[in-house]
């Protein structure tokens, strides 16, 4: 069913045309009557909202490499692109900062503005409204995390728009789910795979009630105690054995899988972590049609954060690589082709003997071997039941029930084979430090850093070595200024 939503994701539309039969329909709109009743035809109904979520595979390296998890250093002339990566973990982005322009466009032009313009087409389906406004929230959710105040658009509009405040925007997000939930699917699986039900709205509303402190100014530790034991209770998911299974090629099998975006690396590309992270010369350990770019890594301070014992550590590419033939790869210059989380610099020349094979490679993501393209077949996991147990952990310790607490961490813990917490070991940085061990690259740091006011702390435990700017500014980044000019309503963050 993986392969058969993402299909009609790409689609869009069903679209029915023959040159000998004049009595079939042609469907060049969606039509509004008779048509959605079947999960299929649903799913076709909704395939452009869901489609642009690929791209989020893409833009999680917002909410990593400006963190202590990874960075994507400059090796020789690879991965300047006019300082943009540099700029990320160094905290020096600007208002005309490339990539995060990208992930405005994306956020609004590609999400947001494409379901107010599908909602008005599916008018009267109920069901079908319902999952649009899930998405469009979480979209939403997205742009009040990076941006803050952002305009407020729930229709298709060409007109300048002001920007509302924050807390607005979270009220919005919150009354969208909220209102979406009874219509929303109970199903899991099947012809949801891949789509927003009930439990994945209430997982959603659970992460924004546990940073409600940054959104509003007002905590809500109990709603999101409150919305993790829904999802926990309903039986319908279930922690992998295997923490990498969540990962692997062949992921859409996951028990553990709240939400996943449907990868297929012919008909729905875009997983190319694979890519961004090996050495040109990891193209012969894995057999791969291409080399690839050599770029995104973690640092020695996250890296060593792991016990020799946890599991989780299997994540990561480290020591001599070797091709397929066993015999050990070499780097531009000569030397063994070395993944060593020891980095002195983020911005190396080919001088530098370390250029080529600084920082451990990400290897979560299961590298699919013998691929002809650079796209893979996993699909990225969005949303686990791990973190909600930890997102019921950790709003429970802030309510002062640490014993309750300490169980929710512990069956985490418990699979990455690490020895239990006691009562003393839960304090908040170790829940800081356990949520990036289990979900480092998964795009939540950032959002996580900030919540523990950790995320621009000159010289903090949890800030990386590389950071040259912890100004207040960049717990939000800027409204792009190509947006501004296009939209002078739009007001810029403070500090831009």
């Amino acid at each position: 069913m993986k392969k058969t939503f993402s299909y009609l994701a790409l689609a869009g539309v069903l679209t029915i045309a023959s040159c000998t039969n004049l009595d079939e329909s042609v469907y060049g709109v969606i039509p509004k009557e008779g048509f959605g009743s079947t999960p299929e035809q649903l799913a076709s109904l909704l395939g452009p909202a869901y489609s642009g979520l690929r791209d989020y595979a893409w833009n999680a390296h917002n909410a990593e490499v400006t963190t202590d998890v990874g960075l994507v250093p400059t090796r020789g002339k690879d991965w300047y692109d006019g300082g943009n990566w540099l700029n990320y973990n160094r905290h020096t982005w600007t208002t005309t900062h490339g990539p995060i322009n990208d992930m405005w466009g994306w956020i609004f032009e590609s999400g947001i503005n494409t379901i107010n313009n599908l909602i008005p087409q599916v008018a009267g389906n109920t069901v079908a409204i319902a999952e649009l406004r899930a998405v469009r929230a979480f979209y939403y959710f997205l742009a009040m995390d990076y941006f803050g105040n952002v305009p407020l658009i729930t229709e298709s509009t060409s007109g300048t728009v002001s920007t509302t405040p924050r807390a607005q925007i979270y009220a919005f997000v919150e009354k969208e789910l909220t209102e979406a939930l009874p219509n929303l699917s109970d199903n899991v699986g099947g012809s949801y795979y891949g789509r927003i039900n009930k439990l994945t709205a209430q997982t959603l509303l659970a992460k924004i009630y546990l940073n409600a402190g940054v959104y509003k100014g007002t905590p809500e530790w109990q709603k999101a105690v409150d919305m993790c034991d829904i999802v926990i209770k309903s039986g319908k998911y279930k922690l992998e054995p295997n923490f990498l299974a969540n990962f692997a090629v062949k992921n859409e099998g996951s028990t553990e899988n709240i939400w996943a975006i449907p990868f297929d690396r012919i008909q729905a590309g875009g997983m190319t972590i694979t890519y961004r992270t090996l050495h040109y010369q990891s193209q012969s350990t894995y057999n791969l049609s291409g080399q690839p770019w050599n770029g995104f890594c973690t640092i020695a301070e996250f890296y060593n954060s792991f016990s020799d014992n946890d599991l989780r550590k299997k994540m990561w590419i480290s020591g001599v690589q070797y091709g397929a033939d066993g015999k050990a790869l070499k780097d531009d210059n000569g030397k063994d082709l070395d993944f060593n989380p020891v980095m002195t610099k983020d911005e190396m020349t080919s001088a530098d003997p370390e250029f080529q094979g600084a920082g451990v490679r990400l290897g979560k993501y299961e590298i699919q071997r013998g691929n002809t393209v650079p796209d893979q077949d996993n699909d990225w996991a969005m949303f686990r039941l791990a973190d909600v147990y930890m997102m019921r952990g950790e709003a429970l310790f802030r309510l002062g029930k640490t014993a309750d607490a300490l169980a929710d961490f512990n069956i985490v813990r418990a699979r990455a084979g690490v020895t239990a917490w006691t009562a003393p070991q839960l304090t908040l940085d170790n829940i800081l430090a356990e949520r990036g061990r289990e979900l480092a690259w998964e795009a939540w740091r950032r959002n996580d850093l900030i919540r523990f006011g950790e995320f621009n702390k000159v010289g903090g435990k949890f800030t990386s070595r590389f950071m040259k700017e912890p100004a207040a500014k960049t717990l939000l980044f800027p409204i792009p200024q190509q947006r501004r000019d296009a939209n002078p309503g739009l007001a810029q963050n403070p500090g831009y």
